[in-house]
C-alpha cells in the first residue's frame, strides 16, 4: 500500500520533486514550482488559444448576420411577408422596394399604404381574403401601394431639386385644420385613424408630410396650369360678374391641361372637399374668390358664392387641374425608368 502512495505522489508532484514532502530552505524553490506547474495547466490552454476563441466569436457572428439577412431578403422579396413584424423590420431598416429615375423608394412606405388599406377593408369592410374577390383587392390594393409610394419618392427626389420642402409649422396647421373640421379631440382623432387606416400619430404625420410635399412640388412644376390661372384671373379681374360656365369654353391648355366648370349645390361649411366650402363661407353672396389652391392637390380653384345660410353653402367654380407631374412620371414609367424589386 506505502509503495502504491509514494507511486502517485510520484505521478502527480513530477520526476523532478523529491518524495519527500518536508519543506525546507533547500526544497522551497521545488516546491514553489511544483504548485505553479500545477496552476499553469489550467492557464497556459486558454492563455494560448485566446486568439482563436476570438476568431471563432466573430466568424460564428458574421455566420449568423448573414443568415438573418438572407432570410430576412426571402421574407420580403421573394416571399413579399406584409406582417406587422417585417413592417417594423423595414421601418428600422430603410431597404428599397423599387427605383424611380435613381430615387429609392422604401419598403416601409410601401408597406404603410398597402396594411392600411388591408387593414380597412378587414376591420371596415370585413372583407374575407380567402375568397375569390378578396384575393383581387389584395392585388389591387398591392399595385395602388406600390403606384403611391413610387409617385411619393418621385416628388422626394424633385422636391430636393427644387429646394421644396414642408415645414413643421405647415404640417401642424394642416393636422390641426384637419383635426378641428371634425370637431373631436385630439384623442379620438388619433382613435379614428388607428380603428381606420390602422395609423399611429407618427405614421399618420408621415403620410401628411408626404402627401403635402407631393403637392407643393404638382404646383410648383405645373407651368401650363399656372398660365392657364393667370389667363383666368386677368379675365375675372376685367369682369367680375362673368359666366363662369361660359368663360371655360373659351380657355384651353397645353396637352390635357384644361379648365373645368362644376357647381357644388348645397354642402356643409365644413365639407371635406379640398377647403373650397371653408373659402366660400367667407365670401358674399356671388362674390368671386381670388385663386385658390385646393389643399388636396387637384389643382386651382377659383369659386364664386351662390347662396348660404347657417350651416351650408353652394358655390359654382372653375378648377385648373395640375397634369405635368402625373404626365412626367408616368413618362419615366413608359421609359423604363422604375425598377420593382417585388412582382405586384
Amino acid at each position: 500500500m506505502k509503495k502504491l502512495i509514494r507511486k502517485l505522489l510520484r505521478k502527480q508532484r513530477g520526476n523532478d520533486l523529491p518524495l519527500s514532502s518536508r519543506i525546507t530552505s533547500e526544497t522551497v524553490v521545488q516546491h514553489r514550482e511544483h504548485i505553479l506547474a500545477g496552476g499553469r495547466r489550467f492557464k497556459y490552454p486558454i492563455q494560448y488559444t485566446r486568439h482563436k476563441l476570438v476568431i471563432n466569436a466573430i466568424t460564428i457572428s458574421i455566420a449568423a448576420l448573414i443568415i438573418v439577412i438572407i432570410i430576412g431578403w426571402w421574407q420580403l422579396y421573394p416571399m413579399q411577408n406584409t406582417s406587422e413584424f417585417m413592417y417594423r423590420i423595414t421601418k428600422v431598416v430603410p431597404i428599397p422596394v423599387a427605383v424611380v429615375d435613381g430615387q429609392p423608394v422604401l419598403y416601409s412606405d410601401y408597406l404603410m399604404k398597402y396594411r392600411s388599406s388591408i387593414n380597412y377593408l378587414e376591420q371596415k369592410e370585413q372583407v374575407s381574403f380567402k375568397t375569390d374577390d378578396g384575393k383581387r383587392q389584395i392585388e389591387h390594393y398591392k399595385q395602388q401601394s406600390m403606384s403611391d409610394a413610387i409617385a411619393d419618392a418621385y416628388a422626394l427626389k424633385l422636391a430636393k431639386n427644387l429646394d421644396i420642402s414642408v415645414s413643421d409649422s405647415e404640417l401642424e396647421g394642416f393636422l390641426k385644420e384637419q383635426r378641428e373640421s371634425s370637431d373631436v379631440s385630439q384623442q379620438t382623432y388619433d382613435a379614428v385613424i388607428l380603428d381606420y387606416y390602422g395609423w399611429s400619430p407618427d405614421e399618420y404625420r408621415h403620410v401628411t408630410e408626404n402627401n403635402l410635399l407631393r403637392q407643393k412640388v404638382a404646383y410648383a412644376v405645373d407651368k401650363d396650369a399656372n398660365s392657364i390661372v393667370d389667363s383666368v384671373a386677368g379675365t375675372l379681374k376685367k369682369d367680375a360678374e362673368t359666366n363662369l360656365k361660359t368663360l371655360v369654353t373659351t380657355i384651353s391648355g397645353k396637352d390635357t391641361t384644361k379648365a373645368v366648370y362644376g357647381a357644388s349645390g348645397w354642402v356643409p361649411k365644413t365639407n371635406q372637399d379640398g377647403g373650397l366650402a371653408i373659402e366660400a363661407a367667407k365670401l358674399k353672396k356671388l362674390q368671386l374668390s381670388t385663386t385658390i389652391k385646393s389643399t388636396i392637390g387637384d389643382g386651382y380653384y377659383f369659386i364664386r358664392l351662390l347662396d348660404i345660410n347657417e350651416t351650408q353653402v353652394s358655390y359654382e367654380y372653375i378648377q385648373i387641374p395640375l397634369t405635368v407631374f402625373t404626365k412626367d412620371l408616368n413618362s419615366i414609367i413608359d421609359g423604363g425608368k422604375v425598377k420593382k424589386y417585388i412582382s405586384v
